[in-house]
C-alpha cells in the first residue's frame, strides 16, 4: 500500500513526501457517504511512509516496523483531488529505534501533525 506519490530530500536534513488523492482510493468508500475525507490514520501512514528516506542508509537488510504515534493532531480535512505534503524531520536514534516528526499541509494550512517511530528489526527476525 504505497500512500506517496514523491518524495525528496531537503538540503536542510528533512524530506518532503507528497499524495494527491485521487478520490478512488480504498479508504475514501464510506468515510464519509457524499464527502470523502482522508482518514486521520491513512494521514499518518502517508507521514510516515514519507519520513522513511530519511532511514534509507540504516535500512538495508532490514524490515521497518512502525512503532508508534504520539502527540499526533489533525487540524483541517483532506478531500479528493487534494495534494498533501508532508515535512519530515529525524528527531533521533536508539539502537534499532528511530524517531521522527512530521507535518503535513494542504492548500498551506495545516492538515495533520504528529511523531513517530520505528524499528529496524533484521528480515530474518520476522518470518
Amino acid at each position: 500500500m504505497l500512500l506517496v506519490d514523491e518524495i525528496i530530500q531537503n538540503e536542510d536534513g528533512t524530506v518532503t513526501g507528497k499524495y494527491t488523492v485521487r478520490g478512488d482510493e480504498y479508504f475514501l468508500k464510506g468515510h464519509f457517504p457524499n464527502n470523502p475525507i482522508v482518514p486521520g490514520v491513512i494521514l499518518c501512514e502517508m507521514a510516515a511512509q514519507s519520513s522513511c528516506l530519511l532511514m534509507a542508509d540504516k535500512v538495508k537488510g532490514k524490515v521497518t516496523l512502525f512503532t508508534g504515534m504520539n502527540n499526533v493532531k489533525f487540524k483541517n480535512p483532506v478531500r479528493v483531488g487534494d495534494t498533501v505534503e508532508f515535512t519530515c524531520a529525524s528527531i533521533r536514534s536508539i539502537g534499532p529505534f528511530c524517531f521522527m516528526k512530521a507535518e503535513g499541509r494542504n492548500n498551506g494550512k495545516i492538515a495533520m501533525s504528529g511523531e513517530f517511530s520505528f524499528a529496524l528489526v533484521d528480515k530474518e527476525k520476522i518470518q
